[in-house]
């Protein structure tokens, strides 16, 4: 008790006596919140945060002389030096344009390379030498979370699907349009990657997925400005692409013409087996290649301070195709009965238009805003399957499917800000109507002639209509606590006739989908995430349309017009420090999930989706990121996850395991000036079993060199990827009455030689600002 007493008397003068600096802080006339004030005195370090109305009070320990900086999303806007000697009020007018000089030389402080916000967690690629001189879809795979394959696309830790935005607008494009169109970005015009697990309900409920927002550099530099680039690819043959990019700014007026051209091809193999009472062992000796190319328009004009209007259009075209050859053993109770041999020809032309425009204006003190969206999407592919199967005794069949797609997708949207005083809110209204006919012909050559089999033919006319509406809240309770919440609903009604079956399908369904987001920051070096979202995952168009692709007389795949969404519940526990170390732990419940199932009777061996399991899962997921020696940038990530499936009303059988994966980013400056670089990355996954699947090693040894010259005007990389030939997706599939396995290789091995010219004011911003389309993801 004299202790206590003690320590109560010694410590009343301190905080009796303490004192406190006040004010408020405000830009261009308005308040400016949450904005961190530190001020710092030998070792003693205090902080605040400002609140919505731009006061703060920070109470200070002793008097003498203190440095007070002001800190926003990481990057220091102001400092000063004071006298403090008794209660100070120190008041903060600051100009947007303002930048702290000392002597005459700009001091610009640098953001942490790792940042963690309410719903995201943020990459500052401006920050990582490793991530300079090179394409935007390289870029990302230097990520955290993030793993990028052209084979399998890109994709987040512990979520199955990702969609791509630039700048808060969704990026309209998909599958190959996407790829190339990320190539023909540069790593030097990203200021950061925001990659949102979790996303809140502003965005589209579809998907098990996660966003990835790429956020390009604010420059107020007007003029022309623009790129060049050119790469060449060796894999079994030889392929190629082109980019340029062209950007005009003026004070008014923001365009960016972007062009995109690719040539390319591969010599892929896949092996097919089925062990049980019909037995089959296939194996395709196959040559992919496409080519085409497309363009992108931006147009951003300023009517005047407050409002603003934009368009924009990308056209996309290409060519693609396969030339397989095809064997397929059968066998039934292990004994052979007969082979199948097929020579196909698979050759698709494609075109993709999507038109955007925006309206956006700002009203009222606070800055409110109201944004106006339109889309249209077309994509109309046509393809042309040619094969010829012989069986053992020479007998042939000579099959041609012609085939005809048609999707269209309208939206139209309203998002509402509305920043207030005591948190700030957003609501919107969005709809959406998705039509997708397709008239699917089987052909067989009999007597010279093509005679349609109605009976393998179809012809799918698809109709979707969803209506949303959203409300978010946000908070910053304190200095350390801050809070976000959201509500969005959805409602769906489905159309669905195949019009040669005689098949109707319709249905109707509506669905609240709750994002809560809890942040704490313990100081400046430690900060806590917990969130919770539910999501929606829709079967893609394919998935649904009843019609049978042939890829022999006896094999096929389906989608399936019963086939329902599946609802996912995800929690995740995340952890930044000092910008460094990221750690997230997350657990997904996944129900009434749908997938594909193979089965075999006999020859026939069909492939279709179904609804038949639910999923749980649980992971965690580590990245680290550091400098070393200054010349030695390293970035290390490591994922670890348990999943357990429980299947219903199929054969497929239920199964648990975990999976273990790890990336390994070495980037070295072999000069002082940072003009040559060295790297080395190694992504694997040791044998993992997810679902009732079990998949062997794989992995990717990646290494090259980056040399800038001209000044950096002319940026040239060298690199070999899959050294090793370690990326084959190799593994089995198991099923209550037989096992399935697969050995496939997408000649991965690959010499990548670029070159890009930078011209002009290299800091001009194109008109990137790309429109929220979330739907699009579902036409492939």
């Amino acid at each position: 008790m004299k202790k206590i007493l003690l320590s109560i008397i010694l410590l009343t003068p301190i905080f009796a006596f303490s004192q406190h600096i006040t004010g408020k802080i405000n830009q261009n006339g308005s308040p400016l919140s949450y904005v961190e004030i530190i001020a710092v005195k030998d070792k003693i370090r205090q902080t605040t945060i400002s609140d919505e109305k731009g006061n703060y009070a920070l109470k200070l320990l002793e008097n003498g002389n203190y440095n007070l900086q002001l800190i926003q999303d990481g990057v220091e806007i102001s400092s000063t030096d004071i006298t403090v000697n008794g209660d100070v009020e120190q008041n903060f007018s600051l100009d947007k344009k303002q930048e702290k000089q000392i002597e005459g030389v700009t001091v610009i402080a640098k953001k942490r390379l790792i940042e963690r916000k309410a719903d995201r967690l943020v990459f500052n690629i401006a920050n990582s030498i490793a991530s300079q001189g090179m394409d935007g879809l390289e870029a990302l795979s230097n990520t955290p979370q993030i793993k990028v394959d052209e084979n399998t696309g890109i994709s987040m830790v512990g979520k199955s699907g990702i969609a791509v935005m630039i700048n808060e607008r969704m990026l309209n494009l998909s599958g190959t349009e996407l790829i190339n169109y990320l190539k023909s970005l540069r790593s030097e015009n990203i200021e950061k990657i925001e990659v949102i697990t979790a996303p809140p309900a502003k965005y589209e409920a579809q998907g098990n997925s996660g966003l990835i927002n790429i956020v390009l550099k604010k420059n107020q530099n007007l003029g022309w400005n623009g790129s060049l680039t050119t790469s060449f690819l060796q894999t079994t043959y030889a392929g190629f692409s082109n980019s340029a990019t062209v950007n005009y700014q003026n004070e008014k007026l923001r365009t960016s013409l972007k062009l995109r051209q690719y040539d390319s091809q591969k010599h892929s193999y896949e092996n097919y087996k089925i062990a049980g009472a019909d037995g089959l062992a296939s194996s395709d000796d196959r040559r992919d290649f496409w080519n085409g190319g497309g363009a992108n328009f931006g147009l951003d004009y300023e009517l005047n301070k407050k409002s603003s209007v934009g368009v924009v259009f990308d056209y996309g075209f290409g060519h693609s195709g396969m030339d397989i050859t095809n064997t397929s053993d059968y066998f039934q109770h292990g004994n052979y009965i007969n082979t199948l041999f097929t020579y196909a020809e698979h050759r698709t032309e494609n075109k993709q238009n999507t038109i955007s425009a925006y309206y956006d204006i700002k009203f009222g003190k606070l800055n409110n805003k109201l944004s106006i969206t339109g889309n249209y999407f077309s994509n109309t592919p046509q393809s042309i399957i040619d094969f010829t199967t012989t069986d053992d005794s020479g007998n042939s069949s000579v099959v041609k499917t012609p085939s005809e797609l048609n999707y269209k997708i309208y939206s139209a949207q309203a998002d509402l800000t509305l920043p207030f005083t005591f948190a700030k809110t957003e609501a919107g209204v969005k709809f959406t109507n998705f039509d997708n006919n397709s008239d699917i012909k089987y052909q067989n050559l009999t007597d010279g002639n093509y005679i349609t089999d109605p009976l393998r033919s179809n012809l799918f006319k698809y109709n979707e209509k969803n209506y949303a509406a959203y409300v978010s809240i946000e908070k910053q309770l304190n200095e350390k606590w801050s809070v976000k919440a959201g509500l969005r609903y959805e409602y769906s009604m489905i159309n669905g006739n195949s019009v040669s079956s005689a098949q109707t399908t319709e249905n109707s369904y509506g669905n609240f989908f709750p994002t809560v987001y809890m942040t704490y920051k313990s100081d400046e070096n430690n900060t806590f995430n917990l969130n919770y979202s539910k999501r929606i995952n829709r079967p893609g168009f394919r998935a649904i349309n009843p019609f049978r692709w042939y890829t022999n007389i006896n094999s096929y795949f389906s989608g399936n017009p019963a086939l329902n969404p599946s609802i996912n519940h995800n929690f995740e526990l995340s952890y930044v420090y000092q910008g460094k170390l990221s750690a997230s732990a997350y657990f997904q419940r996944e129900l009434n999930a749908f997938g594909q199932l193979v089965t075999l009777e006999g020859e026939n061996k069909t492939s279709n989706f179904y609804n038949f399991f639910n999923k749980n899962s649980t992971g965690v997921s580590l990245s680290y990121s550091d400098t070393f020696f200054t010349f030695w940038e390293a970035n290390y990530s490591a994922d670890f996850s348990y999943m357990k499936t429980q299947v219903y009303a199929t054969d497929a059988a239920s199964r648990k395991g975990n999976s273990t994966s790890f990336n390994i980013q070495n980037n070295f400056s072999l000069r002082k000036d940072k003009t040559i670089q060295f790297f080395m990355n190694y992504w694997f996954r040791l044998p993992s079993s997810l679902g009732n699947t079990y998949s062997y090693f794989v992995g990717n040894f990646t290494s090259g060199f980056k040399l800038n010259m001209m000044n950096k005007d002319l940026q040239m990389n060298v690199y070999v990827s899959d050294i090793f030939r370690q990326a084959k997706s190799h593994g089995e599939i198991y099923y209550q009455d037989s096992t399935h396995s697969f050995n496939n290789y997408y000649d991965g091995r690959t010499l990548t030689v670029s070159l890009t010219y930078n011209f002009g004011n290299k800091k001009i911003k194109g008109a990137d600002r790309n429109v929220k389309f979330d739907e699009k993801s579902r036409v492939n």
